[in-house]
């Protein structure tokens, strides 16, 4: 009940939508019962009954209030087919008026169904975009995209769609019950006997078809899940000859996906049977007393009965409905639970906004006894200090694993959960303010990201408001303007999803453009030239060259040729800075450092 309730929150904004299609469903639901209400002075008319007969005949108060109404507006000359005209006539006027507000409410309900939905989805964007970045690596991508997509639009049929439903059906049973009141209580009654059978009916069933859509929607995560992992390594699926494998994993998936639903469906299906005998009993009911009341008591006229008829086989639509509300609601409030998991997941604290203005670096950046982990008991980097002065060139190298990029990842405030302190010109790094601090930095990594839009898109990303002149200026420093300019449509050519339409080397120098446009203060290049040919590797350190002076310059580097020329060189084995220098210094002293460059040279020596 209670996330059904964070779920309704969703609708607050746009309360003036659903109030507007309540008072159109409102006048819709009148306009309907009166339409069964005009077949009692029809009936009367066709078989030429006295006026108001059955309100001198125990036909109740709704019959005295027709002959003062209805019956002087259609009936002026006496003459029953005058009556009958007239009749029609305004059931026409009511049909007409009917439908035109039906068309309103669906419409409001249309527009506050896509409100809330957008407001949702922008909410879960809005949140994804907020994780730090031990959220992505422990949740899967098509998980994600599951929550955002398939779940939210489950969970639109909660919020809106099922509520807008329910609603109507609340004020048509209402309106319909009003109207029978009126035409006879003791045959309302008899017709409600078996209504809280009908409510009762999904009561035992609602918590398994909770469990079982859970299972459906997580199975349909892994199912988005699996299809994007394996067109992001399809080369590997390929090279490896394992489209047969992966073809086996996703149909055990599927069926799984297929067993579960039909499971759940099964319960499901169960409403529509249970319901419509439970109604066909309750017209049997209606059926019998009311024959009664008129043949035998003589308590109803044969139109009032007519009316009630009709009135009551509308009545059973919406309580139908309603009784079955409480399983058609569940798949959306499973999904509602995978959203607002979603949404309450801590931001983490390297994602929290406000602090200070990032002072720039204009003294020295300093880790004063850095230690961190991803998992309680395995720390990633062991009381690291060291302090370099601005405008440095920084290496920081070692074996993979050894927590080089975790390293310069702290700097970045991607993580917070750190202990010790990590001081830019002496103000610890967490009293920073995220967007002040990432507008000073600017990151080169060996995974580059080139999104489906045009070159000059891509250089100006994080800073759109650049101007041409500006985006190709950073363009002929990382020597991305000589490749450019050869594309069929320039700067203004779509490079493809992940930049397909450009070589590696020309994607990394895209991303130094990138890098270089935003003119940042810090830079750190990720082994940004690791996975590149000696061409692009020439290009790209140029470009790195160029854009170095003046700025602080971490670069984690596999290739030890790449940091000769480094300021100062970190050697980071197993999380602990073992070994701090120069190029000429570290060298004799024949630690790791020296090991890792004669492997490396060595390597390059044996091979012919």
């Amino acid at each position: 009940m209670g996330s059904y309730l964070r779920i309704l929150g969703f609708v607050r904004p746009h309360l003036h939508l659903f109030a507007a299609a309540a008072v159109a469903t409102f006048a819709y639901a009148t306009l309907d019962a009166f339409a069964y209400i005009l077949l009692i002075p029809f009936v009367d008319a066709l078989f030429n009954a006295p006026r108001g007969a059955g309100a001198s005949n125990g036909g109740g108060s709704l019959e005295a209030l027709l002959d003062r109404t209805v019956y002087r507006w259609v009936d002026r000359s006496g003459d029953p087919l005058d009556a009958i005209q007239g009749v029609i006539l305004l059931l026409l006027a009511v049909f007409v008026a009917k439908n035109l507000f039906d068309f309103a409410r669906n419409l409001l309900v249309a527009r506050s169904e896509q409100s809330v939905t957008r407001d949702v989805r922008n909410q879960a964007y809005g949140a994804l975009l907020r994780r730090n970045l031990a959220y992505f690596g422990r949740t899967r991508t098509g998980q994600i995209a599951s929550r955002l997509i398939h779940d939210v639009e489950l969970m639109r049929a909660v919020v809106t769609r099922e509520l807008a439903r329910a609603s109507s059906a609340v004020l048509e049973l209402g309106v319909a019950l009003a109207a029978m009141l009126l035409i006879s209580w003791r045959l309302t009654a008899a017709a409600f006997v078996v209504v809280p059978l009908t409510m009762g009916v999904w009561g035992p069933l609602v918590h398994r078809l909770r469990r079982g859509d859970r299972r459906v929607l997580h199975l349909a995560g892994e199912v988005s899940a699996h299809v994007h992992e394996t067109v992001a390594g399809i080369r590997l699926v390929k090279t490896s000859s394992a489209e047969e494998l992966e073809r086996r994993r996703f149909e055990g998936l599927t069926g799984a996906y297929f067993d579960t639903y039909l499971r759940t469906e099964r319960l499901r299906a169960l409403a529509a049977p249970l319901t419509e005998l439970l109604a066909t009993a309750g017209t049997v009911v209606i059926l019998w007393y009311g024959a009664r009341l008129v043949v035998v008591e003589g308590d109803l006229s044969s139109a009032a009965f007519v009316g009630f008829l009709g009135l009551s086989l509308k009545l059973f639509a919406p309580m139908k409905y309603l009784a079955r509300f409480p399983a058609l609601v569940q798949p959306g409030l499973a999904a509602g639970d995978r959203v607002l998991e979603f949404l309450d997941v801590p931001a983490g604290t390297g994602e929290v906004t406000g602090g200070e203005r990032c002072p720039g670096v204009r003294e020295s950046v300093e880790f004063r006894d850095v230690s961190f982990e991803y998992r309680a008991g395995d720390p990633v980097l062991r009381n690291v200090s060291f302090r370099v002065p601005a405008g440095s060139l920084v290496a920081v190298v070692g074996p993979s694993g050894a927590g080089k990029t975790t390293l310069v990842d702290l700097l970045g405030r991607f993580h917070d959960e750190y202990t010790g302190e990590i001081l830019l010109d002496g103000m610890e790094l967490r009293r920073v303010a995220v967007d002040s601090l990432r507008r000073d930095l600017g990151i080169v990594s060996q995974d580059t990201v080139v999104f489906h839009d045009t070159v000059r898109a891509n250089i100006a990303y994080g800073r759109p408001e650049a101007t041409s002149a500006e985006i190709e200026e950073a363009a002929r420093i990382a020597h991305v303007d000589e490749f450019a300019r050869r594309l069929p449509r320039g700067y203004d050519t779509v490079v493809g999803e992940g930049g397909c339409e450009l070589s590696g080397g020309e994607r990394q120098r895209l991303s130094i453009a990138r890098a270089i446009l935003r003119d940042p203060r810090i830079l750190i290049f990720d082994e940004a030239t690791s996975a590149l040919d000696s061409e692009s590797e020439r290009l790209v350190q140029d470009a790195l060259e160029r854009i170095c002076h003046g700025r602080t310059v971490f670069v984690v580097a596999h290739r030890l040729s790449t940091v000769r020329r480094a300021d100062t060189i970190l050697v980071i084995e197993d999380g602990r800075l073992v070994e701090e220098g120069r190029h000429e210094e570290l060298l004799p002293q024949g630690g790791l450092y020296a090991r890792l460059h004669d492997l490396q040279f060595e390597d390059i020596r044996i091979v012919p």
